[in-house]
């Protein structure tokens, strides 16, 4: 890796790096979190400053990679990017996200990394639910539960196709819609009175235990754990297929 490319991988100058390297200056933490992710390193290989100061903030800091104001303004190609990248891991926790049901692309993405041994996992909510209702009037349109039956109809080729992709409806409340793979994920809060596409997007990387990234991580597993299912004849009643 040049000094160009790490410069550019953690969002600084390239003299900044070069000092780092020739002359013995230290990054600031978050700096040191970033590059230690980038270079795959442990970040006391590279660095061990004896400083007192908060690692764990500095370090949420550096696992925030972007924010993007409203959920449309990220790249139209960075979901497929990002899911791409997927090794081991893969989830989709929203209520519809009907954007990407609605993506045949992103369907055949599924399909490989289902070939290749990730673990897929698509959590909607439950269309008959007190927290989709909700969520509808929240936004303004009341229509998430149509919404909802949309994307499981769309998804029904796939679920029949793919039966090991997991399929699940849940009924929880919801902050955060989250997508993602591996180590990556695209965080789109929930705001009340707008429609998530207008709302904010985080983009984190995970760099260590206990960050910004385990605590959403961590609300996919309690999501996953306490969903249903989704089968055939759930497909074929909520649709009225």
């Amino acid at each position: 890796m040049t000094v160009q490319d790490l410069a550019e991988e953690i969002g600084v100058i390239p003299k900044t790096v070069e000092r780092w390297i020739t002359k013995g200056k230290v990054p600031y933490r978050r700096h040191q979190y970033a590059t230690a992710a980038a270079l795959k390193m442990d970040v006391t290989t590279l660095w061990d400053d004896g400083r007192t100061v908060d690692s764990a903030t500095d370090m949420a800091k550096a696992e925030i990679g972007t924010v993007y104001p409203h959920r449309h303004t990220v790249p139209s190609g960075l979901w497929r990017e990002l899911y791409s990248r997927a090794q081991k891991t893969l989830d989709v926790l929203v209520y519809s996200g009907l954007f990407l049901s609605e993506d045949p692309l992103f369907h055949d993405l599924l399909k490989a990394k289902m070939a290749a041994g990730v673990q897929v996992r698509i959590l909607l909510g439950d269309p008959g639910c007190a927290a989709v209702r909700q969520r509808g009037i929240d936004e303004g349109h009341q229509i998430m539960d149509g919404k909802i039956r949309n994307a499981l109809l769309l998804y029904r080729p796939l679920m029949r196709s793919h039966p090991d992709i997991g399929f699940r409806l849940h009924d929880s409340t919801l902050y955060n819609s989250i997508y993602r793979a591996d180590n990556e994920m695209l965080v789109n809060p929930h705001v009340y009175g707008i429609g998530a596409y207008l709302a904010p997007v985080l983009h984190l990387r995970r760099l260590g235990a206990g960050g910004v990234f385990d605590t959403y991580a961590n609300s996919i597993e309690h999501t996953w754990e306490n969903a249903r299912p989704v089968g055939e004849a759930d497909v074929a009643t909520i649709t009225g297929a």
